[in-house]
């Protein structure tokens, strides 16, 4: 466990769970954990998990400017918006795996997943989607055994406790998105 790695960890934390109340400023911090964690993760052979840190940043200006001062004001997406998104994750995971396989990544299956279905609720946060949270959680379990596995043991830690976060936003933005359907 080196100094970055506990960096990573806090601000990450700090990040993840302001998301959930949907405050502006969850996105400089999202901003600051992605860029210790890129570096983290590139050293560690994660070379999926590094370069989606960026898009991370990305996402976190235009999280800043599409969220405006008063923050996220979630709503659901339709069915047929929910079907298309999980055939988008499934095949685009499918597609990268044996990229990743043959640059030599480590876990390139789990990291296929992690990095398709991770830009897909960044999009989702950043367009104020409550199924953010759900696919948040399966991203953040597959994560939490890949950084294990790899003995990344505070990352894998920070994996779990971002699904348990994940439930409370899946619950909280579920009860933001009915009182936002109905204005």
């Amino acid at each position: 466990m080196s100094i970055l790695e506990i960096l990573a960890f806090l601000t990450s934390l700090i990040a993840v769970s302001l998301g959930v109340l949907g405050p502006r400023i969850t996105w400089p911090w999202w901003s600051l954990s992605s860029l210790l964690y890129s570096i983290l993760f590139f050293q560690s052979a994660y070379y999926a998990s590094a370069a989606l840190q960026f898009v991370f940043i990305a996402g976190a200006i235009w999280g800043w400017l599409g969220w405006g001062p008063k923050g996220a004001k979630p709503k659901k997406l339709t069915i047929k918006s929910r079907l298309g998104l999980t055939s988008v994750v499934a095949i685009l995971s499918i597609t990268l795996w044996p990229i990743l396989t043959s640059i030599g990544a480590v876990s390139s299956e789990i990291e296929s997943f992690g990095f398709v279905g991770s830009i897909c609720a960044q999009l989702l946060m950043v367009w104020q989607k409550f199924e953010a949270w759900p696919l948040w959680l399966i991203v953040d379990i597959a994560y939490t055994y890949q950084y294990f596995q790899g003995e990344l043991y505070l990352t894998s830690a920070l994996y779990l406790i971002f699904s348990g976060i994940a439930i409370w936003g899946w619950i909280r933005w579920g009860k933001e998105s009915k009182k936002n359907e109905h204005n």
